[in-house]
């Protein structure tokens, strides 16, 4: 069973770890904050001392309605001033204000599906699962959205651009996602959109998996260009299955029904602008027991791939994948090598790993925090040499319930703090900071006042902007702030793009074995037909209901780690349900 997580597109830029200075303007326009999927937030109002009394801003709003699932977003440059961005399972569009929480504007963009209307889903209703993404340059939000116009009879994926100033649907929009590759058809029914939107260029990625393993579906990987949405290319995997559930490159689930031949899953996978997959060696990586993690549902894919640079070591640009055996994988981003042994893997999760892992450096080295099974925050090293190895279990933390973790730090090198959430339902429901470098605790979780609700395993990923962190929960976000705070800038209606490094790989060169088929985009019309296009209306003022829910989790045993040195035979585990 595949457990709703929002996680990371392709190739990506270098992590951006240079201060901000305070007249410049701070922007999260994605998840985990950069392309890289790192999590890193480089603030120089979080020194170790003040994150330690860090509390709850009880004079920020933050009512919102419907489940979360989706980090928010934090922009600034427009009119209105720094907003935060919040979507929910009720298709519910809100831009808050980033001081005192209250509604800028808000949107609800068609009616979500009721899980009874759907093969299978742990989630009722189903609409805004995945966390959005905002172009700074257009200024346009960019957001995928299940709907239904008439009950569930007919089902619908949209993908949709609202203006992030305003909440008004952009022209062209939305993309009515009915793809197909090689003969293959995009069943919307079956196909949920978990992954974060990820932008490469001038094209919108967006990558879809299924409801649970039920019904016919396959791994997707939708290229919208943003400005000619009406051009539409698509990958799928050749092979049933091999949903993706995060984005970094691509990382694909367990295939059905392969016999013997590998078709796409199990695998890290690179592509070209399009999306276009090279087929070659090069451009996908998957390890050589990929047919065992298929038969016992380990899907590589239960964890997005992070981007990671390693001074010293050979090959220095590295891909690090994570699946639910339990092992963490290196791999060489620049040559992912086909089907064959990673440059190195270790067992670093006995109960398997689902989650978006986050990455930073000291002057230490390069570390990996990740979420290992419900109730405790893992580090793992990165060693530089020929190849790179790892160092397991630098650190670890237990908590009561943990989601995906995100790191602070002053300056990229320096007081890094690694944050994750109290998740679930019989977490404390909390925020908890560990000393990046050791593990000693940071921020225990406050008082009363600091108690979050409706917080949920795996997501409720925070972010960090201008001295504070935000939280998207059921019904609410939440703000924190440091003592003393950081001044809020003055509202202005110039865009300021963030500085982007430049990329640190080259783009592929490989030319391309197969070629996606474009489809055309209907121009929205608010319609009854079975076809119809959502039409963009305010929302009535929301009623939060803050209690606490939790999505059960599987607790999965590792498998033989793909390497070339011998290893410990695993204990025999059941497969996850």
């Amino acid at each position: 069973m595949k457990t709703v997580f929002s996680v990371s597109c392709l190739v990506a830029a270098g992590l951006w770890s240079a201060v901000v200075p305070t007249n410049a303007q701070v922007n999260v326009t994605q998840y985990h904050n950069h392309s890289t999927r790192d999590g890193l937030y480089v603030d120089s109002a979080f020194t170790q001392s003040a994150a330690a009394n860090l509390t709850r801003d009880l004079n920020f709003d933050g009512t919102i309605a419907g489940v979360v699932y989706a980090q928010p977003l934090y922009i600034e440059g427009g009119p209105n001033g720094p907003m935060v961005i919040a979507v929910t399972e009720l298709n519910n569009v809100y831009a808050l204000n980033a001081t005192d929480g209250t509604i800028i504007w808000q949107r609800n963009v068609g009616t979500p599906v009721p899980a009874s209307d759907i093969s299978c889903s742990n989630v009722d209703p189903m609409g805004i699962n995945s966390t959005p993404v905002v172009d700074l340059a257009s200024r346009a939000l960019f957001l995928d959205a299940m709907v239904t116009p008439d009950g569930g009879a007919t089902i619908k994926h949209y993908i949709i651009s609202l203006n992030v100033d305003t909440g008004a649907i952009n022209p062209g929009w939305p993309v009515d996602v009915e793809a197909s590759y090689n003969g293959t058809s995009f069943t919307p029914s079956t196909q949920s959109q978990r992954p974060a939107l990820g932008i490469v260029g001038n094209i919108l990625y967006v990558a879809y998996g299924s409801m649970d393993d039920c019904s016919l579906y396959r791994g997707w990987l939708v290229g919208v260009p943003i400005n000619n949405p009406a051009s539409v290319a698509a990958w799928a995997t050749s092979a049933l299955g091999g949903g993706i559930w995060g984005v970094g490159y691509i990382t694909t689930g367990n295939t059905v029904n392969t016999g013997g031949v590998w078709g796409g899953g199990e695998a890290v996978i690179r592509f070209q602008p399009g999306p276009i997959f090279s087929g070659q060696p090069s451009d996908y990586w998957a390890p050589t027991n990929w047919l065992q993690l298929d038969t016992n549902n380990w899907d590589l894919g239960a964890s997005g791939p992070l981007l990671v640079d390693v001074p010293g070591a050979t090959p220095s640009h590295l891909v690090v994948a994570m699946g639910k055996d339990g092992y963490a994988y290196l791999l060489n981003r620049d040559n992912l090598g086909g089907i064959s042994a990673p440059l190195a893997s270790f067992l670093v999760n006995n109960d398997g790993s689902k989650q978006a892992a986050a990455t930073y450096r000291t002057n230490q080295g390069t570390y990996v925090a990740f979420r290992g099974a419900n109730a405790r925050i893992s580090v793992f090293l990165i060693n530089p040499g020929s190849p790179p190895s790892i160092t397991p279990n630098i650190w670890t933390a237990s908590q009561s319930g943990c989601s995906s973790p995100f790191v602070t730090s002053t300056d990229g090198t320096n007081n890094m703090v690694v944050w994750s959430v109290g998740a679930s339902a019989s977490s404390d429901h909390k925020l908890h900071g560990y000393d990046g470098a050791t593990g000693a605790v940071i921020f225990a979780g406050g008082g009363a006042n600091e108690t979050m609700a409706g917080t949920r395993s795996y997501s409720n990923a925070g972010i960090v902007a201008r001295g504070r962190i935000y939280v998207a929960t059921d019904n609410k976000v939440y703000a924190f702030k440091l003592p003393g705070g950081t001044p809020t800038p003055t509202p202005t209606s110039t865009p300021t793009p963030t500085p982007t490094p430049p990329p640190s790989t080259p783009t592929p060169t490989a030319t391309p074995t197969a070629t996606p088929t474009a489809t055309p985009t209907a121009t929205p019309t608010p319609t009854a037909t079975p076809t119809p296009t959502p039409t963009v209306t305010p929302i009535a003022t929301p009623t939060p209901s803050p209690t606490p829910t939790a999505t059960p989790t599987p607790t999965p045993t590792p498998t033989p780690r793909v390497t070339q040195r011998p290893h410990p035979t695993p204990h025999p585990r059941p497969s996850p349900s």
